[in-house]
């Protein structure tokens, strides 16, 4: 009962659509009509507010890190359980219930787990994110750069069982983003802040 409390509550706090809420009501209608049609931030972006954008990174950061938070507080000696939150946040940020189990991306909110769950986890993927972006300017090519280290970043900071939750969390951001892959594979994914070929 208490995973099953746990879990359920991550799950719905992960698939709040802080994007859509947002962009709608500074104005611009369904996030998912433009762009990419995802409901993060980097989408959020391509409406030209960076405000609106960045306040969709905190709450998406912050969905994912309050979950891992709550129930270490609320559930202190279940071990596991912070781990399997950060989980069920990511899965309710990528399927909510709510828009058809269609969602975001899940980079910044597996973000906000983990920097909860491990704080150099988070930090380490962060910097890692940046960086690639700085490089290339490819919101998607960070993401899946960074959340792929996080597993091996894991086994170091946290213990195997754990690593385990974030490699399933890592496997499930890049299913996620296997539409990004295929643009980056053909030289057609929009770079940061650049509007996407159907908006041009």
């Amino acid at each position: 009962m208490t995973y099953t409390i746990a879990l359920l509550g991550s799950y719905v706090l992960g698939s709040i659509p802080f994007g859509l809420l947002l962009a709608s009501l500074a104005g611009f209608g369904d996030i998912r009509s433009i762009g990419s049609g995802s409901i993060g931030a980097t989408n959020v972006l391509r409406t030209g507010n960076k405000t609106v954008a960045l306040l969709t990174l905190l709450c998406d950061l912050l969905k994912g890190a309050v979950a891992v938070v709550a129930v270490r507080i609320i559930w202190p000696d279940a071990a596991l359980l912070p781990a399997a939150a950060a989980l069920a946040a990511v899965i309710g940020h990528l399927f909510p219930v709510w828009l058809k189990f269609k969602g975001g991306k899940g980079v910044a909110t597996a973000g906000g787990a983990l920097f909860a769950l491990a704080w150099p986890v988070g930090v380490i993927s962060a910097a890692i994110w940046f960086l690639v972006a700085a490089l290339f300017r490819y919101s998607s090519l960070a993401g899946l750069v960074s959340v792929a280290s996080t597993p091996l970043l894991a086994l170091y900071y946290l213990d195997e069982t754990q690593a385990i939750f974030v490699a399933v969390i890592a496997a499930l951001v890049w299913l996620r983003h296997h539409t990004n892959i295929r643009r980056l594979l053909r030289g057609e994914e929009p770079k940061i802040g650049q509007k996407s070929d159907a908006e041009q």
